[in-house]
């Protein structure tokens, strides 16, 4: 094993040979800087640049086509570069010169298709890819287990479950012990129950593998969940990158916002230091008299409270208890959309209600119009 110096990154080896260590910033295992994409003389990905460290996992977060696919693709070499630069480890595997090809490159990769092998059997499927010395029933036993499937090496993959299968395929990337390992929307055929499962099973094991960790999804409370850092994309650029509550509470605008949570969108002029809303005048220090902002608000942020015909702000339209928490919906007079409030446990208001509308100014999102 490495020397132990102050810039190592020490991680388990996935049979459990060696002990989990403490992850160390010190090299960042995966760089990526000003990649582009180009298709057709139209741009795919333009500009990418990014960074993540040993044992971090970073999510590409955004709507179908918005490049986060490609980047993976390139990330792995499955995809070309046409311009910028990726590294792994410090050495560059893509730039203008150099196409380091994808069995080169210390990556592992999970699809949101599997890609198991249908014709081989389970401990096959799992051997795929490592050395002859790894592929004793003894080490392919371990990793099964791991996963909480021994006793499996013998059935095809036909013979499992979704959520079995999902499993062996994380598996399988795993047991090569990539640097990187790169996950496109993996538990996106999942149902809600498997996908939570999954999703802290596989924390677990890349938290404990230590590599670099690249998650594609379109799902937000995916990435909330998952990721020490989220990148947000559209049409092919980072809107903005950083740790998940920083983006939920300091989006830098109103697109970025919307990505993480549905929102209540009111527009104003600002008028001596404030904005006019249907549900209150709010303050917006530091803007510009007479600009024209967006004022919004997340449901969690915004009470539905019982009120009279003369004093109601809004009528209920439809309550929706979940259980854990309530969901309210809103008719405001004069305002186009319904809005959404929401807020742990039961309502008892009832749809027809009368409501006043109460929130904390601080809790609004403000941007330019």
């Amino acid at each position: 094993m490495p020397g132990r110096g102050k810039n190592r990154v020490e991680h388990t080896d996935f049979l459990g040979e060696r002990p989990v260590g403490r992850h160390v910033r010190g090299q960042p295992m995966l760089e990526i800087n000003a990649v582009e994409r180009r298709f057709a003389g139209s741009s795919g990905v333009q500009g990418v640049s990014l960074t993540v460290w040993p044992g971090e996992v970073t999510c590409l977060l955004g709507p179908s086509g918005c490049g986060k696919s490609t980047t993976l693709r390139m990330i792995a070499g499955i995809e070309r570069v046409d311009a910028g630069q990726i590294s792994i480890a410090g050495q560059v595997v893509a730039d203008a010169r150099t196409d380091v090809p994808p069995e080169k490159r210390p990556v592992g990769m999970v699809f949101q298709d599997l890609a198991l092998f249908p014709h081989m059997t389970i401990a096959q499927n799992v051997g795929f890819g490592l050395p002859r010395s790894g592929r004793g029933a003894a080490q392919i036993g371990h990793l099964l287990e791991r996963v909480g499937l021994p006793g499996h090496a013998d059935k095809y993959p036909h013979q499992l479950s979704g959520g079995e299968q999902q499993r062996i395929a994380l598996i399988r990337a795993l047991a090569t012990q990539p640097r990187v390992m790169l996950l496109d929307e993996p538990f996106s055929s999942l149902d809600q129950r498997l996908r939570v499962e999954m999703r802290e099973l596989a924390l677990d094991l890349l938290r404990e593998a230590g590599a670099a960790v690249v998650l594609v999804t379109h799902d937000p409370d995916e990435a909330m969940m998952m990721a020490d850092r989220i990148a947000i994309m559209r049409e092919g650029r980072i809107l903005q990158e950083g740790a998940p509550l920083d983006l939920y509470h300091r989006p830098v605008d109103l697109a970025v916002a919307g990505f993480l949570s549905e929102l209540n969108v009111f527009s104003g002029r600002v008028l001596q230091g404030h904005v006019g809303t249907p549900i209150g005048d709010l303050p917006v220090p530091g803007v510009v008299e007479g600009t024209r902002v967006h004022a919004a608000f997340r449901p969690e942020h915004l009470a539905a409270r019982r009120g009279t015909r003369s004093s109601g702000q809004a009528h209920v339209l439809r309550v929706l208890n979940l259980g854990r928490e309530n969901v309210i919906e809103l008719k405001l007079p004069g305002h186009a959309s319904y809005l959404r409030c929401s807020a742990p446990g039961h309502s008892d208001l009832m749809p027809g209600e009368h409501v006043e509308i109460g929130f904390d100014p601080d809790k609004a999102l403000i941007f330019p119009h």
